[in-house]
């Protein structure tokens, strides 16, 4: 499957299965789901389920030193390919079929598109939106709107290709 082919509204959930024992970046994100799904369900048995999810969470959350709250707005798909020192604000929102490299912030409301690549070390500081299949480069520092289909680099981050 080429870049190109990955869409940015149906998310393709096997980029989010985990595949062995130490996968710590898609068992972040599953302990995300599961506890999501939990307080969705309600009911004792839900709130109980909800509560070992937490503490899942946390575990993950140590283990990659990353902050994604458990209600953040997460569509399907998502990668975290090398899920050390990811910030994302609890009003962030990430589209279908992203993928954060490490230590990556999205600071404040921010709202990435589908299929939104963001490079190691890129600094988003909301508001701001990013449009889908959009990229962004290595260390940047994004303040402003990103349009769909761009990839933006430098600090502050200019764009610097308009299509894919």
């Amino acid at each position: 499957m080429s870049d190109s082919d990955v869409s940015a509204t149906v998310p393709d959930w096997s980029r989010e299965t985990v595949q062995r024992f130490w996968d710590p970046g898609r068992k972040l994100l599953r302990s995300i789901r599961r506890y999501q799904a939990a307080r969705a369900r309600g009911g004792p048995l839900g709130r109980l389920a909800a509560k070992y999810w937490v503490l899942v969470h946390w575990f993950w959350s140590l283990v990659t030193q990353s902050e994604l709250h458990l209600n953040t707005e997460i569509g399907g798909g998502l990668r975290l390919t090398h899920p050390t020192g990811i910030i994302v604000h609890p009003e962030a929102k990430i589209g279908p079929n992203c993928m954060i490299f490490h230590q990556v912030t999205l600071a404040g409301p921010v709202e990435l598109g589908g299929h939104v690549d963001v490079g190691a070390g890129a600094k988003l500081i909301g508001p701001l939106r990013v449009g889908d299949h959009a990229r962004i480069g290595a260390n940047a520092v994004v303040t402003r709107d990103v349009p769909a289909g761009a990839t933006v680099a430098g600090i502050p981050a200019r764009i610097i290709s308009d299509s894919d």
